[in-house]
């Protein structure tokens, strides 16, 4: 393993302190697998004020001392160095009890989560690999370091991380592990919204996002129980040849990476089980359910304490994903001035997801659509047009000088000028916006009303 200088520089000084130290962890399994670490954890048999003894002479930041942990900065990078330690009782089921400090790396190794990320490297020692982490690596499997029940029962924010490293990695659940996800997911009910928000992230931005939430559907329901209804609803319409979950997951995988792109297709389609309706021809509708999604949507990621700036974003995309408007310039424009242009990208990236998990026959006239849309859409904001009031090329103290006084009646008069560059009626040009202006100002005169 190739070790950055500072973490050598490190170890090196507690190794001549007297005090086995190792890179541990995450960094040790993404090297493994030819990856860059984003951290580097080390930990160390040195107690936290033997630590701080070693290191004198580095720029130290004491904040996680009473925890055990020591942050070093070096050329600007931060290396957190944990003393050996074994936990308590986990009696809450998310965190020990107490910690006790332990000179042994093997005792350190055995308290954590799963066999690929307990493995620890020395130069000196090479790879210390007590529970077959390499192995399972080169096989591309999760397994819980001992009894799976116990290790999710200590902490039940494993089970995500279970599953989010299988989301970004690929990689599959042996047998017993995977049962004990499923026997002890309940137990999630003890996380907090914000940890529960955390880790549904990056399960979501995996690569194989699609294979986790289909196998593990009932795990997420735990604290998402509005998905449970979309398990197996049938569509009954020619467009779909997926019930509502499996739709869903298809579109997530298909989406883009990123909190807003996969919340919303995770979220689009939850308010269809309650709208369902069947005519005569035996033939499924779902009317309302962009506007039944959207709420249902705003009121869970409140729940999960999402920022937000975020949950407005998505909530919005969900609002209008399932919007056709008529591919012309007018119609295009009126969509826009209502969704906000700045959404437009997120939603055609929506809308080709929604169609890649549709029927395929379907798929090549839908796509066909959107792109007509987007070629008006590109047209409109890279020209003249204006969408908000503060796109136009006039403003209020313009319309002061026709007499225009500040309040409501510019507010007014500015909204109608909006609306009829929208419609096409007038150029969003300064000259051609006065003269609009002044003739909605004449014909406000004629009908008998004033500018107050």
């Amino acid at each position: 393993m190739n070790l950055p200088s500072a973490v050598r520089q490190i170890i090196s000084r507690l190794e001549a302190s007297g005090y086995p130290a190792y890179a541990v962890g995450g960094c040790v399994r993404d090297s493994l697998m030819g990856k860059l670490p984003h951290d580097w954890d080390i930990c160390t048999a040195a107690l936290p004020e033997e630590i701080l003894e070693a290191l004198e002479t580095h720029s130290i930041i004491e904040s996680g001392l009473k925890h055990g942990t020591v942050t070093v900065k070096v050329d600007g990078y931060l290396y957190e160095i944990t003393t050996f330690r074994t936990d308590g009782d986990y009696k809450d089921r998310r965190h020990p009890e107490s910690v006790t400090f332990v000179r042994s790396l093997n005792e350190d190794l055995a308290r954590r989560d799963f066999t690929i990320n307990a493995m620890a490297y020395w130069d000196e020692d090479g790879l210390t690999d007590l529970y077959g982490g390499q192995e399972d690596l080169q096989q591309q499997i999760i397994r819980c370091v001992g009894d799976p029940h116990a290790r999710f029962g200590e902490d039940a924010l494993r089970i995500l991380r279970a599953l989010r490293f299988a989301s970004r990695l690929g990689f599959a659940i042996e047998p017993q592990t995977n049962q004990a996800i499923h026997d002890l997911k309940d137990s999630l009910s003890n996380i907090s919204a914000e940890r529960l928000c955390s880790e549904l992230l990056q399960i979501l931005d995996g690569d194989a996002v699609e294979t986790v939430l289909l196998e593990y559907s009932d795990v997420l329901a735990v604290f998402l129980p509005e998905l449970l209804p979309m398990i197996g609803f049938e569509q009954h319409s020619p467009h779909h040849c997926y019930d509502v979950w499996e739709h869903t997951v298809k579109v997530v995988a298909a989406s883009p990476k990123g909190k807003i792109p996969r919340l919303a297709a995770l979220f689009h389609d939850i308010g269809k089980p309650r709208c369902f309706t069947m005519d005569e021809r035996g033939r499924g509708h779902f009317h309302g359910h962009p506007a039944i999604s959207a709420e249902m949507t705003e009121k869970i990621l409140r729940r999960l304490k999402l920022d937000h700036k975020t949950a407005q974003a998505v909530v919005r995309l969900i609002e209008y994903h399932d919007t056709r408007p008529e591919p012309d310039a007018k119609h295009v424009r009126r969509f826009l001035s209502k969704l906000g242009p700045d959404y437009y990208d997120l939603l055609r990236t929506l809308k080709i997801a929604d169609v890649k998990g549709q029927n395929p026959s379907t798929a090549p006239e839908k796509l066909r659509y959107i792109q007509s849309v987007t070629d008006i859409v590109l047209k409109e904001t890279s020209g003249r047009s204006a969408f908000r009031v503060s796109e136009l090329a006039v403003g209020g103290k313009d319309l002061m000088t026709l007499g225009v006084p500040e309040g409501k009646s510019m507010g007014q008069l500015l909204q109608k000028l909006l609306q009829m560059v929208i419609d096409g009626e007038v150029e969003n040009e300064h000259a051609c916006l006065m003269q609009a202006a002044a003739a909605c100002l004449a014909q406000g005169s004629s009908n008998g009303t004033d500018r107050k």
